[in-house]
């Protein structure tokens, strides 16, 4: 019986003698913790941000025309190379000229005679990278009120899905 009273007593006293975690170390662990919650709280955070702060943004690098001699006759070849410097991928639905737009995603009216549009629209441009248009416009034609001949500046426009325009001039050789 008394080994049974000893071990008794030996585990009350170890459970009265039981002392708790130093206020230093408490500290330790409970910045510890809120480090690691802000941690992952941000980079959370910030892949929402990411998504919700994409953007489109084109820039036009080059824009000239060509006399040139083709099947469907002779004009002009406008090449328009547009760059993707945004963090969102963007589409072109449509191109105007003078401000007109073209009609059936390929030429602008009936008296620009075979009018061209390569590659045909939409054209979605992705991060980063570029895209050359190609406009055949013949000799003779018209775009709304302008007639197309040797050193006239066309103003074209490329707009995108998002709404916004990016302009630039070309003058006819």
């Amino acid at each position: 019986m008394r080994s049974k009273t000893r071990n008794k007593r030996s585990i009350r006293t170890l459970l009265k003698d039981k002392r708790g975690i130093s206020p230093v170390i408490t500290t330790v662990i409970l910045v510890a913790v809120g480090i690691a919650l802000a941690v992952a709280i941000g980079l959370w955070m910030s892949g929402l941000v990411s998504t919700f702060t994409r953007f489109e943004k084109l820039e036009i690098t080059s824009a000239y025309a060509i006399a040139t001699n083709t099947t469907n006759g002779s004009g002009w070849s406008v090449y328009v190379t547009v760059k993707n410097t945004g963090s969102a991928d963007a589409t072109i639905t449509s191109i105007l000229i003078n401000g007109i737009p073209n009609s059936n995603n390929s030429s602008w009216n009936s008296t620009t005679k075979n009018a061209t549009l390569n590659p045909s629209l939409p054209v979605t441009i992705n991060v980063g990278s570029d895209e050359t248009f190609n406009i055949f416009l013949p000799k003779g034609g018209t775009i709304g009120s302008t007639t197309l001949t040797s050193g006239i500046t066309l103003n074209v426009v490329l707009h995108s899905a998002a709404g916004k325009d990016y302009p630039s001039s070309v003058t006819l050789p």
